[in-house]
């Protein structure tokens, strides 16, 4: 799954009195730089957004879906760092989609609660370990009506948190062993951190006729505070262990279809943008228990 990570870094060799030793640092670059533009466009494939057409679940009521989102490779010009190291271009492109298995409870009201767990099983090359959790209220706009459309309205407040991890400074094509000053001067892959963060709001507004085709778009605001943890030991035996830290806020608008397969079964297709950073597409089945 996940593939996530972000940016950059390179090889800090320190010496003490003839022997190696660990370097940690921080590092906090400005929103404009590769480093941060990075980090963002890997956090948008992993926000707990809207997936699928809403629907008011009754209490206690249970929705599982399934979801799988693309997580398309970042530009050339932001996959290299440019503020925290010496100028290095990235393997950060791990995984190139991501799957989620949601849970949705109905509250009273019309509110639900949804959560979702991603165990650290490896995919392709990254080991995610993310935890979501998301409280919702829907309400019924307007009722069919001869034949006419339901429409229905969805507020949502989302958050998202956890880790993946991966060789993203220096996978194995990127090692070598001649120049001790420059990057990647090892034999071991790097085993970087990426720690998505992230919590928003958003509003979604869907119509569907009476044979089970809907239409559904909306918009969003989210807090974005992803980290990035270097995991880099050389052949002098020198850690990296620079931590990168941003603070963003995005924007995002989706939309898209859904489609009745069986009465408790439905599927939907949805296109996700977030305008500063990457359009990318999710697909979900989503099964309601009787």
């Amino acid at each position: 799954m996940t593939h996530w990570s972000s940016r950059g870094v390179a090889v800090a060799v320190v010496l003490l009195t003839g022997s190696a030793r660990s370097a940690i640092g921080q590092c906090v670059p400005p929103a404009n730089s590769d480093e941060a533009r990075l980090l963002a466009h890997y956090e948008a494939p992993i926000v707990f957004a809207t997936a699928d057409m809403p629907v008011i679940l009754p209490l206690g009521g249970v929705a599982l879906t399934g979801e799988l989102v693309g997580v398309p490779a970042p530009s050339a010009a932001i996959n290299q760092a440019d503020y925290c190291y010496a100028a290095k271009q990235e393997d950060s492109h791990l995984s190139p989609v991501l799957p989620r298995l949601r849970v949705a409870i109905g509250l009273p009201a019309g509110f639900a609660v949804e959560g979702s767990y991603l165990p650290p099983i490896t995919v392709d090359r990254a080991k995610p370990n993310l935890g979501s959790l998301a409280l919702s209220y829907t309400r019924l706009l307007l009722a069919p009506v001869d034949g006419g459309p339901t429409v229905v309205f969805a507020a949502r407040l989302h958050g998202t948190m956890g880790s993946v991890v991966g060789p993203i400074t220096c996978p194995a094509n990127a090692l070598q062993q001649t120049q001790a000053g420059q990057p990647c001067y090892g034999t071991q892959p790097s085993s970087d951190t990426f720690y998505p963060t992230s919590g928003g709001a958003e509003a979604t507004i869907g119509a569907a006729t009476h044979g089970g085709l809907g239409v559904f778009a909306g918009s969003g605001y989210t807090w974005l505070a992803p980290h990035f943890r270097v995991g880099f030991t050389d052949l002098n035996g020198a850690t990296d262990r620079t931590l990168v830290e941003v603070d963003l806020r995005r924007a995002a608008v989706f939309g898209g279809v859904s489609v009745r397969i069986i009465r408790a079964l439905d599927a939907a297709a949805e296109v996700y943008s977030v305008p500063a950073d990457l359009t990318t597409w999710r697909l979900a089945a989503r099964y309601r228990l009787p």
